[in-house]
């Protein structure tokens, strides 16, 4: 993720909460009365520990950031072990959803994406899904299947938003065309870097509950690596 370009100043975070309120009380809110719905993947093979307990602490940041936007429905879904795949009901608050998590130990196996990309498709026919989170770090299956199903999600308006830990070459191919095929976006996070992945979680929950718009506003405000989402989800 190295990028030598200076980026904008970071905002205060009263600034930040002065815009999310203003978003929240402007027209292109108000009416629709609806929470947003983020599917949030995260890879929970044996490599996944460390990062697995970092988020747990850190998921509540989707929470927070859109709590004046009306707030947001989270559904966890994850792969472990030998072809284990398990998704979660539908939570609205940090604490339920990291009370999941941390009844979550990862365990050794090989990647299941093509499960995520499916579940995300057939939840998104019965009620409209914002969009879709992965975390991973590695891709261990045919990207041509991947690559389909994800230009299905973007036919249906599902973007997926795909953060990569480490630098994996394969998985930062399938990646980046999964997140373009679906009108989404991909970025890199530094290994144990718990602030960056928090600064994107936060940057989707704010897309998810408001849109292009919100997330454009969003990320000038916060600065860093929020900017490169927004500005992959501009040119989509």
């Amino acid at each position: 993720m190295a990028d030598n370009k200076q980026l904008p100043r970071k905002s205060s975070e009263s600034e930040l909460r002065a815009f999310l309120q203003q978003l929240a009380d402007s027209k292109a809110i108000k009416p629709a009365h609806k929470k947003g719905r983020l599917i949030f993947a995260i890879d929970a093979t044996a490599s996944r520990q460390p990062t697995w307990n970092e988020t747990c602490i850190i998921q509540d940041q989707m929470f927070e950031t859109t709590a004046s936007l009306g707030g947001l429905d989270v559904q966890l879904c994850y792969y472990r072990g030998y072809q284990e795949f398990k998704v979660s009901a539908w939570f609205d608050t940090a604490a339920d959803l990291r009370r999941t998590m941390q009844a979550v130990h990862c365990l050794g196996g090989y990647t299941q994406i093509g499960k995520v990309l499916q579940h995300a498709k057939e939840e998104a026919r019965g009620k409209k899904v914002n969009a879709l989170v992965f975390v991973g770090d590695c891709m261990e299956e045919s990207a041509d299947l991947l690559c389909g199903l994800a230009g299905e999600l973007g036919l249906i308006g599902l973007p997926v938003f795909l953060f990569q830990e480490g630098r994996d070459r394969l998985a930062e191919l399938a990646f980046r065309q999964i997140a373009k095929l679906s009108n989404g976006a991909y970025c890199r996070f530094d290994v144990n870097s718990a602030v960056q992945l928090r600064e994107l979680l936060g940057a989707v929950a704010v897309y998810a509950a408001g849109g292009k718009s919100a997330l454009e506003r969003f990320s000038r405000l916060r600065g860093g690596i929020s900017l490169r989402l927004a500005h992959q989800i501009k040119q989509s």
